[in-house]
């Protein structure tokens, strides 16, 4: 569907201007109701759409879609479709939500008062359940101020981030959906000028603004995925915060990189936008400055033009705009990202996540971590109240956003909030 044609696509229900879910968004998530029940969700405006009463009316089918693929506590049954599946899918919603004709506009009121709901009676959890997670570092920006700051400009970028998208394994159990609290996280910490470290509550908790994309089931073990085929392995993608505790990470991470002090919590957002959706926002991102393996050569628009956005709000104050970034300044874009990851045949499942590293630009307010927007604590942060940050105290909450904007164009993907508790008493 081109862009002119969505411009055109006309929901009969009542859609809020700018609502980041218009009828050509569609996204997928897991809803729990109030009598109890929970079903895969998707939604228009301000409603909630109950995909299995929506099955069970007999008015979504497509080859092979039976009910425990809405009905299921995760999404992961549902990913685990082919693409086909999923598009045909999403034109029978979006048919369903255009065309009074189409059977779900004259449906029965309580039945359909029932499938419709307001997104204010809906408690969204966590989407999937992600069998394992991957984090990228594909930001440039990101990876040089990191590196600045810690081995000096001259040696910033490793001499292999230029060769290939660089990652580590994170932990996914520890992967939380959006209104889920963290404690502020325990762990060694070695203070200024000691020479041994201490047992402390991080003093350095920071944010950091990622996207993330799910993965449909991938190639048999040993069989890589190529660059140009890679999304078709690619189910849709959340916003994603990577907290991390800097001072515990600090200590760490010689020689095998990070651990606890990352794998306290990763926050997502509740729903899943497809790459069908974020089609029309297709564009070129940054081209590569040495000469890439042919296995890490890709063609054509390979990323999205999604603007994010960060806030940080103290305990019972106004938001505060910390930093404003976009997808498309990532270096490496989900395509090569996907292709390094299973070029040595590492095989993928559905519902697995790939995090792509905190994203940062070239303009200081565009910086995706406390740790660069403070410059390493020497740069203090205002905010509306008044107080200053360099990291995170208890009871900030952070919120990313995430959205999408051409021409009359417009979808987003909803929030990804959290907020940090104190430490638990050890």
């Amino acid at each position: 569907m081109n862009t002119l044609q969505l411009k055109n696509l006309k929901c009969w229900l009542e859609i809020p201007e700018k609502s980041d879910f218009p009828v050509y968004n569609l996204p997928y998530g897991i809803g729990y109701f109030e009598d109890g029940s929970h079903s895969a969700v998707s939604r228009i405006g301000d409603y909630i759409i109950n995909l299995s009463l929506l099955f069970q009316s007999g008015l979504l089918r497509a080859d092979g879609l039976v009910l425990k693929h809405f009905a299921s506590e995760f999404l992961n049954d549902f990913i685990d479709l082919p693409r086909e599946v999923h598009q045909s899918v999403r034109r029978r919603l979006i048919e369903l939500l255009t065309d009074k004709h189409a059977g779900l506009y004259d449906l029965d009121k309580e039945i359909k008062d029932n499938i419709i709901v307001s997104h204010h009676r809906v408690q969204l959890h966590l989407p999937i359940k992600p069998g394992d997670y991957t984090d990228f570092y594909s930001s440039k920006e990101h990876a040089a101020n990191v590196g600045t700051m810690f081995r000096g400009p001259e040696n910033a970028l490793m001499p292999n981030w230029l060769h290939m998208p660089i990652a580590y394994h994170g932990r996914a159990s520890s992967i939380v959906v959006s209104d889920t609290h963290l404690h502020r996280p325990w762990g060694q910490i070695l203070p200024p000028g000691a020479d041994n470290p201490i047992f402390s509550p991080s003093k350095q908790l920071d944010f950091e603004l990622e996207m993330a994309f799910v993965t449909r089931r991938g190639k048999p073990l040993g069989q890589p995925i190529k660059v140009d085929e890679a999304e078709e392995y690619i189910f849709g993608m959340v916003i994603f915060n990577d907290w991390s505790a800097r001072d515990i990470q600090k200590w760490e991470y010689q020689p095998l990189g990070p651990f606890l002090g990352k794998n306290f919590g990763s926050t997502i957002s509740p729903w899943i936008v497809t790459l069908d959706a974020l089609e029309p926002f297709r564009c070129e991102g940054p081209q590569p400055e040495k000469e890439l393996l042919p296995y890490l050569k890709s063609s054509g628009e390979k990323t999205f033009d999604i603007q994010l956005e960060v806030d940080i709000i103290p305990s019972d104050c106004q938001p505060t705009t910390v930093c404003r970034s976009n997808f498309k300044y990532l270096y490496w874009n989900m395509s090569q990202q996907l292709a390094h990851h299973t070029v040595n045949g590492c095989n993928i499942q559905a519902g697995d996540i790939m995090a792509s590293g905190t994203i940062s630009g070239t303009a200081a307010d565009s910086f995706g971590s406390m740790l660069e927007l403070s410059w390493k604590g020497t740069k203090p942060i205002k905010l509306s109240d008044g107080t200053e940050r360099i990291f995170l105290l208890d009871g900030d909450t952070v919120i990313m956003r995430a959205f999408c904007q051409k021409n009359d164009l417009y979808l987003g993907f909803g929030q990804c909030k959290s907020t940090i508790l104190p430490a638990i008493n050890y």
